[in-house]
């Protein structure tokens, strides 16, 4: 049986670092938590998220986790000995991106207009230390069922899509209801690669 002890020396090469993640997700928080590294949560600052016209949708994540590195390290976070880790999700349909619902109008639109169809999540990460950045994106595809109106306004309704890409998450009601399979990893459906940012990690 394996103890705490050995676990956290999977990644002893990070134990000089204190490891910040820079995001306001409790998703992010839970799978971090999952690969048994000691980390605090950043204080939140604002950061315009915006990306360069005609940039290709799949990219977007990548551009952005960096864009948020560079925020955060202006707010002077970026010091001797810490390690940020900035991601982004956003979800490829039909060539565009879609990312957080502002209401739940238009969550439900967004369901619909994905409901049938197959879509990308996709997924940047960018891991910076004072010296150093090293960044990855992982896309993960996800079919989905067709939705009736009445489904989508029972998820909309009774689940939380206000916070997630795509008014969806997959741990809930309608990833067991509408998702028929994904091709990639399940992790990042939820908003971060663990797997991925394991072997990073182990690297750097």
């Amino acid at each position: 049986m394996v103890n705490i002890t050995d676990r956290l020396l999977m990644l002893d090469n990070l134990k000089k670092y204190r490891i910040l993640l820079c995001s306001k997700s409790p998703r992010r928080r839970e799978l971090l938590r999952m690969l048994d590294v000691d980390f605090d949560i950043a204080p939140d600052i604002e950061v315009d998220e915006t990306w360069p016209a005609g940039m290709e949708a799949e990219r977007v994540p990548l551009f952005l986790s960096a864009l948020k590195a560079r925020g955060y390290a202006d707010a002077g976070l970026l010091t001797d000995g810490n390690m940020l880790i900035t991601a982004d999700t956003v979800v490829v349909c039909g060539g565009k991106v879609i990312g957080k619902p502002r209401s739940k109008a238009e969550a439900a639109d967004m369901l619909r207009f994905m409901a049938g169809r197959t879509h990308t999540v996709v997924t940047g990460v960018s891991i910076t230390t004072a010296d150093r950045q090293e960044s990855f994106d992982v896309r993960t595809k996800v079919v989905f069922a067709p939705l009736s109106d009445s489904e989508i306004d029972y998820y909309v309704e009774n689940y939380s899509p206000m916070d997630k890409a795509g008014a969806y998450g997959i741990q809930e009601w309608i990833g067991a209801a509408a998702v028929e399979r994904i091709e990639g990893s399940f992790y990042n459906v939820m908003g971060l690669p663990v797997h991925q940012l394991y072997t990073q990690l182990k690297r750097f």
